[in-house]
């Protein structure tokens, strides 16, 4: 009956930059560009946002 449309979009970039950061670090530290691995980050930041956005 009562939808919750408020959504917390700061906890989901947080969320994701944490998740997303540490398998990041990971693929770094075995030799993957940093760049490649940066951009993977950002690209479950925005699926994240997506996500939350419309679930």
């Amino acid at each position: 009956m009562y939808k919750n449309t408020k959504k917390d979009w700061l906890g989901s970039i947080v969320t994701a930059a944490i998740g997303a950061g540490v398998v990041t670090s990971f693929a770094i530290s075995q030799g993957q560009h940093p760049l490649v691995a940066f951009g993977v980050t950002g690209m479950a930041i925005a699926a994240a946002l997506m996500i939350d956005h419309y679930a």
